[in-house]
């Protein structure tokens, strides 16, 4: 039997499998229904996504779609794998010696091997082994067809693919070989073993949802590296025996075949986002884990090549990642750093430029993060993580970076604001790393305060103390590429947080391939603290991951001083109108009195509804006057907004509809929130003036006045 035909075969089962017989005609309705409203939807999105390609990308793309097709005929494929050379020996750049406890490594292990994996929002309990090509949320399991054609994004198909790969990211398994490094317990090394062996069974080379992304080959061929080198490389135990020997060809063979999948499918053109880099990064650290055949030696150096180049594209001078979504500067420096380490372990290091420029997006995320750690949900965020080598409770992967940071590039700064060595830090630096971060002398920073390519701009006072008021306005694109994928419409939007206590927050994101609504509510305007108008985004969406017109912003204004800090930008999303507006807001900050004025100047011809909405984070007490004047109090700070003209006001907690109220800190989890809206009808040109006075605890303490609001409980409902 062919391949084509055992994968048309395993095609049929699954779709007797979800063919469903009705025995009631509302219920046969309702599916048609939904049936049609998927494939109108469907539609709708790839005309969309048409419409964003160059005539270049869509002979590339057709291109690609014949070569998956000889590829599903047995052509251009990566069977039978090349005769492997075992002569080279390449150099791990994990760290055995690195003085990490063993304790909490093994308590995750164990966790493992009873069958718990965290997964988002849910422990994905299972009995023995996964199933790996089944969504532990719904239980829903995708067909093994032919992995480039299976439609990934169809939740009936699959389920939530979100939720699905992550387990296939295989994070877990380096989980499994640090406890086998850090105890000698052969248990873990034998839940290696059964979870390779069960993968490479379950998820037959090209077919199913496993073989369908290059980004999830790279991270778990990247996960497979460092289990790799913890285990002890081609000299582990575990290849011991007959069966041991079989595993190790095994395994080896469908680590060349990742990267072999990933080399031929690159994502490029209006792609080519962190899935590029990542793919890149997988596929340079596989070569060198792996340097097994001559074609390895090609694809390192062409990696290493598109890498560099990748890094510059996407990642603006000023340290701004340009996807707009600071989850995403922390995944792709993650890939950035890793592939340089694991080229420098093996005498193949990158250039002085490719460093700064990582240096770079380490200032930037040190300058937006606050006295207590909190960096703004600016952007998508999925909870993706490359590796997850620390199981310290509490971990931060910012301060981690920056902790690696301060090794690399000997800075003070990053060390004053990373604290103590995380232990992902030890396992990429060893011992001699930890010994060099307790050399350097933490030094309060001075980090920049404005990032002109990437559009953000700091205001505030006192940083990195109690007594810090930091604000991060964004005056950027929207997003990367023409399809601004991960980008939300956030312009002139602003968080603000006083002594390293969240008040005014970006909500996040919550959703990705399911539930459209609230992954169009999470990016939408009214999700931000910005002036939405007639209750349109500033940005038009054309799917999940698409944007189809893109609000422009600049920065007009933006002056630095010993008592005032001064900003002011202009969007043109709603030029777009029937009657066009354009939005200019402007910030001034005075840091004596701790007070911000707001001000929006909507320049119109007609009559429109604004709305401002202000966005606070869960944790803050809020009470609303019935003149719209709001008081915010947190952990004895306070801040206090009034409006200096008549609004109607409505105060918003985990409300649907309208959806309104809702903060997402995690992946497909949110939390009810209180969430401000002030509405002004507008005619002509029309100016809205706001005053924020922001309180540290300290002050608030030493005022009786303060103090008592500090203490006032939350109230709800329409003003």
């Amino acid at each position: 039997m062919s391949r084509m035909e055992r994968m048309g075969e395993a095609a049929g089962e699954t779709r007797i499998a979800h063919d469903r017989p009705s025995g009631e005609r509302s219920s046969r309705r309702s599916e048609e229904e939904a049936t049609r409203g998927r494939f109108r939807y469907k539609a709708r999105w790839y005309w969309n996504r048409l419409r964003c390609m160059s005539p270049m990308e869509v002979a590339y793309r057709a291109r690609q779609f014949v070569v998956a097709r000889a590829q599903a005929a047995g052509w251009g494929t990566a069977m039978p794998v090349p005769t492997a050379n075992f002569a080279a020996r390449p150099r791990p750049f994990i760290a055995l010696e690195n003085g990490v406890p063993a304790e909490p490594y093994v308590a995750a292990a164990e966790r493992v091997l009873s069958g718990r994996l965290p997964v988002f929002a849910l422990e994905y309990a299972f009995q023995d082994l996964p199933a790996w090509n089944r969504d532990p949320k719904t239980g829903r399991r995708a067909p093994l067809v032919f992995g480039k054609f299976l439609d990934y994004r169809n939740p009936a198909l699959v389920g939530d693919i979100k939720y699905l790969w992550e387990p296939n990211r295989h994070l877990h398994v380096v989980t499994l070989a640090q406890a086998y490094a850090l105890s000698g317990d052969r248990r873990y090394l034998d839940g290696v073993r059964t979870h390779i062996e069960s993968w490479l069974d379950q998820c037959p080379y090209l077919c199913g949802p496993n073989w369908c992304s290059s980004l999830e080959l790279a991270v778990r061929l990247i996960n497979w590296s460092i289990a790799w080198q913890l285990l002890g490389g081609l000299d582990c135990p575990m290849f011991s025996g007959r069966r041991g020997q079989l595993l190790r060809g095994r395994w080896l063979d469908a680590a060349y075949q990742h990267m072999h999948f990933i080399r031929g499918h690159l994502s490029r053109y209006s792609s080519a986002n962190n899935h590029l880099i990542g793919e890149l990064a997988g596929l340079y650290i596989g070569a060198h884990t792996w340097p097994y055949w001559p074609q390895t030696r090609k694809w390192r150096q062409y990696a290493k090549c598109q890498l560099m180049r990748e890094c510059d594209l996407q990642n603006a001078g000023d340290g701004v990642n340009r996807e707009q979504a600071i989850a995403y500067q922390q995944f792709v420096l993650d890939f950035l750093l890793l592939a340089a380490l694991a080229g420098r372990a093996n005498g193949d290091d990158f250039p002085v430029a490719y460093w700064k420029r990582a240096e770079r997006m380490l200032e930037f995320i040190g300058a937006v993060m606050d006295a207590r750690g909190n960096v703004p949900m600016i952007g998508d965020a999925d909870d993706g993580y490359v590796v997850r080598l620390s199981q310290e409770e509490g971990f931060c992967p910012y301060r981690s970076l920056l902790a690696s940071g301060a090794i690399l590039f000997n800075r003070p700064d990053f060390k004053f604001k990373a604290g103590a060595l995380d232990h992902k830090s030890r396992w990429l630096f060893g011992e001699a790393g930890a010994v060099k971060y307790g050399e350097i002398n933490a030094d309060r920073p001075r980090w920049p305060r404005q990032f002109p390519e990437g559009g953000y701009y700091v205001l505030g006072t006192d940083f990195d103390t109690e007594g810090e008021v930091r604000i991060v306005v964004d005056a950027g694109p929207l997003g990367y590429q023409r399809i601004a994928a991960h980008g939300h419409a956030d312009a002139l939007a602003f968080t603000l947080s006083i002594g390293g206590c969240e008040f005014l927050v970006d909500p996040g994101t919550y959703a990705y391939h399911t539930e459209r609504e609230w992954r169009a509510y999470f990016r939408g305007t009214r999700a931000h603290n910005t002036v939405c108008v007639d209750g349109a985004d500033q940005s038009v969406q054309g799917g999940s991951f698409l944007w189809l017109q893109h609000a422009r912003a600049k920065c007009t204004r933006w002056e630095i001083g010993e008592d005032f800090d001064r900003f002011a930008a202009e969007h043109d999303g709603y030029r777009r109108l029937a009657d066009p507006v354009i939005h200019r807001r402007e910030l001034a900050f005075d840091k004596k009195q701790r007070r911000l004025e707001v001000v929006d100047w909507l320049d119109c011809g007609g009559t429109h509804v604004a709305e401002r909405c202000w966005h606070f984070a869960e944790d803050v007490e809020v009470r609303v006057e019935p003149d719209g004047t709001i008081h915010a109090a947190k952990a004895g700070c306070v801040l206090r907004l009034r409006p200096c003209e008549a609004v109607s006001t409505r105060l918003h907690y985990g409300e649907t509809p309208p959806r309104g109220g809702w903060v997402s800190r995690r992946f497909d989890a949110k939390v009810p929130t209180h969430t401000v809206v002030w509405r002004s009808e507008i005619a002509e040109s029309a100016r809205l003036r706001a005053v924020l006075e922001c309180v540290p605890a300290q002050r608030a303490a030493e005022d009786p006045r303060l103090a008592a609001a500090s203490k006032s409980e939350v109230t709800g409902g329409q003003m």
